[in-house]
């Protein structure tokens, strides 16, 4: 029986998209995967559907029209995994920079009282593997910006693996997350800290991307820059709205 669902959003990852999903069916815990594709022109999708047929309780798929967004698709993915019973939802790459053997130990931390599980680069230092200095001063800097503008005590909010448990996403109004880049982590994380959850963060290491490419964009960084001030400011002066 699974223990959760494991939400991974893809565009363009036919190179990985196999080798991901086979590694989290080989952990000793029971997860399931739900891909949540924009329509890839290299044919991610027809790997996962013929993967279906191999695992068809297991592995779902959810194919939009166009690519829209990191954070809309894992909206998109959060309401499917809330029409089914699934107590714990994660969210993970499908490049491996998210180890899959760290999952039992995101889900570990939730079972223990933690509301949010937060895969964290810098609860203990600095664990990344293969990134320059510059993007690592930019991510690492950006974590102590965020820090400083919401008054969350999360040392990663940036981090892009997490579980949550099912009471949080369904406590969180899934239609006014506004962000779509990679700022769309702080947000729910922001929004989770606003309505009391408990953050843990669990100490990773964080390995840049082998195959496929990178997604960040020059935009998603400024969403994140300029849009965290603007988030903390609609929490303060529209409560009822945010």
């Amino acid at each position: 029986m699974s223990e959760g669902l494991v939400i991974i959003p893809t565009y363009n990852e036919i190179e990985n998209i196999e080798a991901i999903i086979r590694t989290v069916f080989d952990l000793k815990k029971s997860y399931d995967i739900l891909i949540v594709d924009d329509n890839s022109p290299d044919g991610t999708a027809d790997n996962v559907r013929y993967l279906q047929k191999e695992f068809p309780k297991r592995l779902h798929l959810e194919v939009r029209t166009e690519k829209s967004g990191l954070g809309t698709a894992y909206i998109h993915g959060f309401k499917w995994a809330l029409q089914k019973t699934y107590p714990f939802i994660f969210e993970m790459d499908a490049d491996f920079s998210h180890k899959p053997g760290d999952l039992p130990r995101l889900h570990r931390a939730c079972l223990n009282g933690a509301d949010v599980a937060v895969g964290s680069r810098y609860k203990k230092g600095v664990n990344v593997v293969n990134w320059p200095l510059s993007r690592i001063l930019l991510s690492y800097g950006a974590s102590f910006y965020v820090k400083l503008i919401t008054g969350m005590r999360v040392h990663d909010p940036t981090a892009g693996f997490v579980c949550y448990t099912r009471e949080v996403l369904q406590t969180i109004d899934l239609d006014k997350v506004r962000f779509i880049g990679y700022a769309f982590q702080i947000e729910m994380k922001f929004r989770a800290y606003l309505k009391k959850f408990n953050i843990e963060e669990v100490s990773i290491i964080f390995t840049d991307r082998v195959n496929g490419k990178s997604k960040m964009s020059t935009s998603i960084i400024w969403e994140a820059i300029f849009g965290v001030i603007a988030m903390k400011f609609r929490s303060i002066f529209f409560k009822k709205s945010f």
